[in-house]
């Protein structure tokens, strides 16, 4: 019997409505490094979207988030179409969003009017940047809890601030009855900053500041967890047998661990942050609101050399962690440097899954070998010793040593 044809997809078809600007959709797609295989997935993608917009009757420049949330949605849930296109659903909403980037970039769609709640978040923003000198990863979850706050309150309405009752905002942070403690403690810590903000607008906002319900928060009940020395070597050696982007993961991995480098600071360290005659790494302004210089350690920076010679993509770009997939060569995000510690977790079996342990890790191991705190808190980059002490990790022997027998009770 002879084997079916296997049908194509679909990446040529002049009489679509998308078939002029696919030229310009391609040439994107070959810049930004994507491999064969995914242009041409994309491409069947889009091409399947503009046999959906003959149908809505939109052209190009109607295509908006909304119109494209309508066809990943509705239409492709429900898609009977006779051709064979790609079905799922986040390969599609990568090819569309790419769509939307290059129909802005050329002009051919209009980018969408901020309204009241974004033109309020990107002052709410300024604010967190200027005054508390938030770190990027930070303004942005809270920015979005605040978008789900005034979504909630106004919708598309003007905000005023006056017409949120304190019981509304107590449900609000307080939210469904599965959240757990620290879920609710970041949704008050969120609202309680926006407070923070509109009160220096000069609205009074005291009745509300305390609706935002503040649960227990027992971080010294317990010593923060560290890895040994010896987890610590296991850890490395995780990368020592072939993985995917080894010495990306391991040059990070080291970052973390000798740096004590927090996850957002990592993806943005440049090659120009670097001073190899001197030795030191250069922290730029984050969470602590200044730049550091930190002691470059012999074993990271042999591991980011040995990175940029045999690993790094050729790119234009300053930064020294990139990525190794289309966008190629484009900065990494905070989800490769979770990634690269989760994977190395799972290849040693364990049952981890902290990023932040790392730093607890270099505190402890500063800690026990005796170093003042003022140290510590120099190489941790806090403004605080008392924020210090909490990452420092005592050790048990040398807390031994020094404690003394119970009254009446003879060695």
């Amino acid at each position: 019997m002879p084997t079916p044809l296997r049908l194509q997809l679909t990446i040529e078809d002049p009489d679509n409505v998308l078939w002029p600007i696919m030229g310009l959709y391609t040439d994107y797609l070959a810049r930004s490094r994507y491999e064969a295989k995914y242009r041409r997935r994309y491409a069947a993608s889009v091409l399947h979207f503009g046999d959906w917009l003959r149908g809505d009757g939109a052209r190009p420049s109607d295509i908006d988030e909304i119109r494209i949330s309508r066809f990943l949605t509705g239409h492709l849930t429900t898609c009977s179409c006779e051709h064979p296109v790609p079905r799922g659903l986040i390969p599609n909403r990568a090819a569309l969003n790419n769509l939307l980037r290059v129909l802005r970039m050329h002009n051919i769609a209009a980018a969408p009017a901020p309204n009241a709640i974004e033109l309020e978040l990107a002052r709410f923003d300024a604010k967190m940047r200027e005054i508390w000198g938030l770190t990027q990863g930070t303004r942005d979850h809270r920015r979005r809890v605040i978008r789900r706050l005034l979504r909630e309150q106004f919708g598309t309405g003007p905000i005023e601030l006056r017409a949120i009752t304190p019981d509304a905002l107590r449900a609000f942070v307080i939210g469904d009855a599965g959240w757990k403690t620290s879920t609710i403690r970041v949704m008050g810590g969120a609202v309680r900053c926006y407070l923070r903000y509109r009160s220096l607008l000069g609205d009074d906002v005291a009745h509300l500041r305390k609706a935002v319900p503040r649960p227990a928060f027992w971080r010294d009940a317990e010593l923060p967890e560290a890895l040994s020395a010896s987890d610590l070597q296991q850890l490395f050696s995780a990368f020592d047998g072939p993985c995917p982007s080894r010495r990306r993961g391991y040059a990070i991995v080291r970052c973390l661990a000798d740096l004590g480098l927090r996850s957002s600071e990592v993806i943005r360290l440049t090659l120009d942050d670097i001073d190899w005659e001197e030795g030191v790494v250069r922290v730029a302004a984050g969470k602590a609101r200044r730049a550091d210089l930190l002691p470059l350690s012999f074993a990271a920076g042999e591991a980011i050399v040995d990175y940029i010679l045999h690993e790094r993509p050729a790119t234009a770009r300053r930064e020294v962690f990139v990525r190794h997939v289309a966008p190629l060569g484009e900065p990494v995000g905070r989800r490769v440097v979770q990634r690269a510690l989760h994977a190395a977790y799972a290849r040693l079996g364990w049952d981890r899954s902290r990023v932040h342990i790392l730093r607890h890790t270099l505190a402890s191991r500063l800690v026990n070998s005796g170093v003042p705190m003022k140290h510590i808190a120099d190489v941790l980059r806090h403004r605080s010793i008392v924020t210090s002490a909490a990452y420092a990790r005592v050790d048990n022997a040398r807390l031994s040593a020094v404690a003394l027998p119970w009254p009446g009770v003879t060695a």
